[in-house]
């Protein structure tokens, strides 16, 4: 009988935010699958507490804007991963947040399946909904809108009067500041989400500072502010 590969969300950072059916899941699996970056192995070190020394695959997730040389990396993996689940192995991938959101294991998953083999996705608790926790505010109200962005979306998406969420592509964020500060833009941001080393900045002019990959930005306009105090 051939293996199932599993993606697993990890959550944000914080180890306590991963669900039972992650934690049993990561039990049950054979091997453990895991991107391996220059910035190092984040989602593996938030899951070590419920892997109890399993074979680890390190799985190369370069960090570039080449497609194919992220692909090429995506074919590597589905491979090894294969060659894992034809040997009658489940194999569980760790991915920080949720799996459906910005993951690589959604391309590995769609490679592994074309393969042949059965996949499973194991949702996790996604960063923007553990940052708006950690910033004690809501990200929907009534029946405003949110949406979701890579920080160097076009501006028609930006300059939408609704609460955004950016995230990825933090080298983007710096030239946004001066654009939210002059029409008035609540924002935060969260660095390092449910970490040890977390930090969290208020106001547009914070984004000139921002270096650090794993920041989010939460942006509500000031029609979304408008409203929600008209409840």
């Amino acid at each position: 009988m051939k293996g199932i590969f599993y993606g697993v969300g990890v959550g944000p950072g914080d180890p306590e935010l991963l669900t039972i059916k992650a934690v049993r899941t990561l039990a049950k699996a054979d091997v453990i699958a895991a991107p391996e970056r220059e910035n190092g192995h984040t989602a593996l070190d938030i899951a070590a507490a419920y892997i109890h020394g399993k074979e680890i695959l390190h799985c190369p997730s370069p960090m570039s804007s080449d497609k194919y040389v992220i692909g090429g990396a995506y074919d590597i993996t589905a491979c090894t991963i294969a060659k894992e689940l034809e040997s009658g192995r489940s194999a569980a991938f760790v991915t920080l947040g949720d799996p459906s959101v910005y993951s690589a294991f959604l391309y590995i998953r769609r490679r592994v399946k074309a393969l042949g083999y059965e996949t499973v996705t194991i949702p996790g608790i996604t960063s923007f909904c553990a940052a708006a926790a950690a910033l004690g505010e809501g990200l929907c109200e009534d029946d405003e809108p949110l949406l979701i962005l890579p920080s160097a979306a076009p501006d028609e998406y930006i300059d939408l009067p609704v609460t955004k969420v950016l995230m990825k592509q933090i080298k983007a964020l710096p030239l946004l500041s001066e654009r939210f500060s002059q029409r008035g833009a609540d924002v935060s941001a969260v660095t390092k989400c449910g970490m040890t080393d977390e930090r969290i900045s208020r106001g547009a002019e914070s984004l000139k500072d921002v270096s650090e990959y794993f920041t989010l930005v939460i942006v509500k306009e000031p029609s979304a502010i408008s409203r929600r105090n008209d409840l």
